[in-house]
């Protein structure tokens, strides 16, 4: 068979004070996280260039790439290795035909956001901070990944597309409390 394009989407989040997280937790993140998304895109692009054939391959990472989470530590890492996995492996083979980019996800329903998503108060507490108002759904996310695996994406490589609602548009400041 062949494969067209990859999608790293594998990954789970510890919570623990950084302080007390052990080695292996923190170790079992980035494993499953990051190290898997790199075996995985390997083996994609030993595959594309044996065939000489171009390829996609798109990371899920997260907001959390490039905002902070704490008591998340291993989770925050592993998403800014992400990040610059996506970078290093774009520059490495934009020659080569084979397209990474990223989609960092914001509060999104799906299983690893079971503490918020089945609270009511937490959920309206989550998307109080969301400037569009709401959770993004796992379908949403697939949108964008299929869109980054299309034609309409061939000139797009080591990008994150953020699919987050306008969480990283730092909401927080919506006000102009910070310059007054």
């Amino acid at each position: 068979g062949t494969v067209d394009y990859l999608i790293n989407n594998a990954g789970i989040q510890i919570a623990a004070d950084s302080h007390e997280m052990s080695l292996e937790q923190f170790t079992r993140v980035l494993g499953i996280n990051t190290i898997g998304s790199f075996l995985c895109a390997q083996r994609a692009i030993q595959h594309w260039l044996a065939e000489d054939k171009p390829g996609a391959i798109i990371n899920v990472s997260s907001v959390h790439q490039i905002i902070p989470k704490p008591r998340f530590i291993g989770y925050s890492v592993s998403k800014g290795g992400m990040q610059n996995l996506t970078h290093t492996l774009a520059l490495e083979y934009a020659g080569r035909k084979i397209r990474v980019n990223g989609i960092g996800p914001g509060a999104t329903i799906t299983p690893i956001n079971r503490a918020w998503v089945d609270d009511a108060e937490k959920r309206a507490m989550v998307e109080s901070h969301i400037p569009m108002g709401r959770a993004g759904e796992a379908e949403e996310m697939a949108e964008a990944a299929a869109f980054l695996c299309s034609d309409l994406a061939l000139y797009i490589t080591g990008q994150t597309l953020y699919v987050d609602g306008g969480l990283t548009l730092y909401p927080d400041f919506r006000t102009s409390w910070s310059s007054e």
